[in-house]
């Protein structure tokens, strides 16, 4: 497996490259230990590891969340190569993301809490978002079919 996402590496020339872990497929936290290690080993700094879309049953859990963190501050501390993180598929709320936001700050510190090196993939999120800040607008808290569901169709 390592071979194959170093030459992913290598045909993305400058790109930034996502390897997504089917983590629900993984099963336990020691292998989504060994597989985030697996793939930064062969990955540039600030490249992602990522977990999978939402299309199985566990995806950007807290707990899938923690141990892929815990890697990237293990490789960091080891290597001092800085890999970045992609949590996606299950984070809907703006009080999930919060509570993604500070494993990140409590595990890898400021220097992670920005778009280069911590993003969500999570569309229904954006729909929340949205919602929250309209509710600071006007004090109403809006119904989500009053905005756009990017989950829609899937």
């Amino acid at each position: 497996m390592q071979d194959e996402i170093a030459a992913v590496v290598e045909a993305c020339g400058r790109a930034t490259l996502k390897v997504i872990l089917e983590v629900s497929e993984l099963e336990t936290y020691d292998n989504i230990r060994a597989a985030s290690f697996l793939a930064m080993r062969v990955i540039r700094p600030n490249d992602f590891i990522k977990t999978s879309t939402g299309k199985t049953s566990s995806n950007a859990t807290l707990g899938n969340n923690q141990v892929m963190l815990d890697a990237i501050r293990d490789h960091f501390l080891a290597t001092g190569v800085p890999i970045a993180m992609k949590p996606a598929g299950g984070i809907r709320t703006a009080k999930q993301a919060l509570h993604f936001l500070i494993a990140v700050k409590e595990t890898l510190g400021d220097e992670w809490l920005n778009n280069r090196r911590y993003r969500f993939g999570a569309s229904a999120l954006l729909n929340d978002l949205v919602r929250q800040l309209e509710k600071e607008r006007t004090g109403a808290y809006q119904a989500p079919w009053n905005f756009s569901d990017a989950t829609e169709g899937y």
